[in-house]
């Protein structure tokens, strides 16, 4: 069952990475959405080819918590923060990334693989760590804007940025703990 879902998941995230990839080029990467997308494409990948491997179940695992948290971060945040639900959900890369992968992947991983150890439960953590650092900084660089309004330090107060900060990383913190104790 793992591998009919890892092949359903590759078509699904390919299709989706041909609305974005294309049209975003390298801007693709400051979007954590597709940050999470591709690492669940190269995880699925080497799952599909290489098998059941520790470090690929580390890695599905990685992904499955990206993908929860663009999941969440798309009804929770974006949407009522005034994003559009018609094209966060159903437009372009919003029915495969924003809800078809993530849920798929996260069936995909507690039900079907091999789970990783608990040494991988701060990669999550880790991982978005150093993605809101960069683009903190790039935005504080006016390198990049946004592209999440609450990544904008300029277009908010330095404890909205803070609390931003904080309150992702500990929904990661226990998006990953979550993830872990259901699927052991």
């Amino acid at each position: 069952m793992d591998r009919i879902l890892a092949f359903i998941l590759v078509a699904l995230e390919a299709r989706g990475l041909s609305y974005s990839l294309p049209r975003r080029r390298w801007m693709s990467l400051a979007f954590y959405t597709q940050v999470s997308n591709l690492v669940c494409t190269a995880s699925v990948f080497f799952l599909l080819i290489l098998g059941h491997q520790p470090w690929i179940a580390s890695l599905r695992y990685l992904s499955t918590c990206m993908l929860i948290l663009t999941f969440l971060v798309t009804l929770f945040v974006l949407i009522p923060m005034g994003g559009d639900p018609n094209y966060l959900l159903f437009t372009g890369n919003g029915p495969y990334h924003h809800l078809l992968c993530p849920i798929i992947g996260t069936i995909s991983y507690i039900f079907f693989e091999h789970h990783c150890g608990p040494e991988a439960i701060w990669l999550p953590v880790i991982v978005t760590f150093v993605y809101g650092l960069i683009l903190f900084t790039l935005n504080a660089l006016r390198i990049v804007d946004g592209p999440y309004p609450f990544l904008r330090v300029h277009n908010q107060s330095i404890f909205k940025t803070v609390f931003w900060a904080v309150a992702l990383l500990a929904i990661t913190a226990g998006i990953s703990y979550l993830v872990y104790w259901i699927a052991h």
